[in-house]
């Protein structure tokens, strides 16, 4: 049974043929009905995404031990390890420009919307990694794209690497 010309999970379902000739220009371009697209991006969530997930099961499994986007710390942390003073945020490429990364490219429409944003992204991200090392704190970047199946296994190794590296130093500090 065919529900044509309705409404199907937000978005539109064309009716039988094309679409209207009269339709505006702006209302062809959109996917959604009008009021929808606000509804679908209200769904982008900025925790427990897939990548933030691999790499915290991926590091309860080595055995460390974390709180999860800290409120108390500039930028919630996606991760945060107290005992090795050390903060992982888990980014995505286009959320936080990636530079050099094909997983990030500007879209095409609305184009000063989206500079305008991804650099506020961008910039907020440096002030938070900046007053985080400030307050002594070691800031470690996961990117999406250094996820991927190729390279995910290595990637997760060094991350595991780059916490515990330092854990010695700590730890002969902390027993002064």
């Amino acid at each position: 049974m065919s529900r044509a010309g309705t409404a199907t999970a937000g978005k539109t379902e064309p009716k039988s043929g094309s679409a209207p000739a009269t339709e505006s220009a702006s209302a062809s371009a959109s996917r959604y009905e009008r009021g929808t697209r606000s509804y679908v991006m209200s769904r982008i969530r900025g925790k427990d995404t897939s990548i933030e997930v691999m790499v915290r099961r991926y590091l309860f499994a080595r055995g460390l031990r974390f709180r999860k986007n800290d409120r108390r710390y500039p930028g919630h942390p996606d991760v945060v390890l107290p005992k090795w003073h050390t903060v992982v945020f888990v980014n995505g490429c286009f959320w936080h420009m990636h530079e050099g990364c094909s997983k990030h490219t500007m879209p095409k429409s609305n184009v000063e919307f989206w500079t305008a944003k991804l650099t506020r992204n961008r910039e907020r991200d440096a002030r938070q990694h900046r007053q985080l090392a400030e307050m002594g704190w070691r800031v470690i970047v996961v990117w999406e794209c250094e996820l991927s199946k190729q390279t995910r296994e290595a990637r997760l190794e060094r991350l595991y690497g780059q916490i515990v590296a330092d854990s010695g130093r700590r730890e002969d500090q902390s027993a002064d």
